[in-house]
């Protein structure tokens, strides 16, 4: 049985983030860039928002329109690469499911450090998941996960971010998926 677990906890190299922060200033149109930190599966991996949630950010911070809560965030895996625009190729079938992480201070800490429960005053620009993220045990083999997404819903629904990991991973029958708390950090820039 395989899990996400490392035999040895990995490093993440933090000092990837200043360069790859440095890129996204340079990059011309763009108006949010955030990254993505496995801290214990992958290395700091420089990702993007899909173009809908640039849409929605744009039009509730420039244009004065309401954007809907999100209640939840769903986060996928995936075995092919999505784009801006979505897509990808998600896992499905053999027990897979979308884990529900609520939007809440108790979910996802502070802008101020991993694992905190107030509201954001830190100047890191990151938040990290305060809870694990357990997917449903397969009752068949997922194949090899390269991505992950985070969606708006359950099903179907908008992809909002999505990431490469550093380390594909194969998901066979009865396998334990699972990213600890503090694991998954999104950064804007």
């Amino acid at each position: 049985m395989s899990s996400f677990t490392p035999r040895r906890p990995l490093t993440p190299r933090f000092h990837s983030l200043d360069k790859c922060a440095k890129r996204a200033k340079r990059a011309k149109g763009t108006f949010y860039r955030f990254f993505i930190v496995l801290s214990l599966y992958a290395e700091a991996l420089m990702s993007a928002m899909s173009d809908y949630l640039e849409n929605k950010l744009i039009d509730q911070l420039f244009r004065g329109q309401t954007a809907p809560p999100t209640a939840s965030l769903y986060v996928g895996l995936l075995t092919a690469a999505p784009s801006d625009a979505g897509g990808g190729t998600e896992v499905s079938g053999n027990g897979y499911a979308r884990v529900s992480v609520g939007a809440s201070l108790a979910n996802w800490s502070g802008t101020q450090g991993a694992t905190t429960t107030t509201v954001s005053t830190g100047s890191s620009g990151q938040t990290s998941n305060n809870v694990a993220i357990t997917f449903p045990t397969p009752t068949g083999n997922w194949n090899t996960v390269t991505h992950f997404g985070l969606y708006d819903a359950a099903t179907s629904g908008n992809l909002l971010f999505y990431g490469t990991l550093t380390i594909a991973k194969t998901i066979n029958q009865a396998d334990t998926v699972t990213f600890p708390p503090g694991s998954l950090a999104i950064t804007f820039a």
